[in-house]
């Protein structure tokens, strides 16, 4: 007979789990393709952890309509993902960032839109959850630079209203149908969408970032050891 360590038994626990776990996000990304077919463009499973699912556009409401039907009841959040590399190149970075690499320029790097794939510079997300199963769905969509806009959730999940305004405010993405976006933080007549990587931090540029240069020694450090000597 072979004696199991804890750290076998453990092991093996884990697995059992993520096995049973992958298989729950298997069926419930089978069931939510069923009821939007080919309005599904992409998914990724992380056993144990996550489901993503990128939907068409046009879909997006029937999407949210769709996982509220499922048991997905727990609304948790929408925002937006800028997948732009930052134009500013290392003028951005903190100062002992820039020191400690010798100020090379970054080169441009390509844009990658994470799990479950994506055609455009900006999409949205927003994840819901099923409190009676404990797991969560990742929901995307793309968003064209020419049409930023999707329908308004904040009808099918209540919770999406502030943060619907909140993702318009700060990326310049609008939701058709919802019934006051108002700005929550900046003022009315403020230029332009802070969380897009294209808008500069001129606070950056203004004052130096204190880092390297603001660093004293510690005490017990080498310069207390020379005086010491003195």
């Amino acid at each position: 007979m072979i004696r199991l360590s804890s750290a076998d038994t453990t092991e093996a626990t884990e697995s059992t789990e993520a096995v049973a776990t992958d298989e729950a996000r298997e069926a419930v990304l089978a069931e939510l393709t069923g009821r939007l077919g080919d309005s599904v463009l992409g998914s990724h499973i992380r056993p144990g952890d996550d489901l993503w699912v990128r939907v068409d556009r046009a879909a997006w409401r029937r999407a949210a309509e769709a996982t509220r039907a499922m048991g997905f009841t727990f609304f948790d959040y929408v925002s937006a993902i800028d997948w732009l590399p930052s134009p500013f190149g290392r003028d951005m970075d903190a100062q002992e960032d820039l020191v400690v690499s010798g100020a090379a320029p970054k080169e441009p790097a390509p844009i990658v839109q994470g799990y479950a794939g994506g055609e455009t510079r900006f999409q949205v997300i927003a994840h819901v959850y099923n409190i009676a199963t404990a797991t969560g769905i990742h929901l995307k969509a793309d968003v064209p630079d020419d049409d930023l806009s999707l329908p308004s959730w904040s009808s099918v999940y209540a919770g999406a209203n502030w943060h619907e305004r909140e993702t318009r405010e700060m990326f310049g993405i609008t939701f058709d149908g919802h019934p006051n976006l108002i700005n929550m933080y900046l003022p009315t007549d403020f230029q332009g969408f802070p969380l897009r990587k294209d808008f500069p931090l001129l606070a950056r540029r203004v004052r130096p970032w204190p880092g390297i240069v603001d660093v004293e020694p510690m005490p017990g450090g080498a310069d207390d050891a020379e005086g010491d000597d003195q």
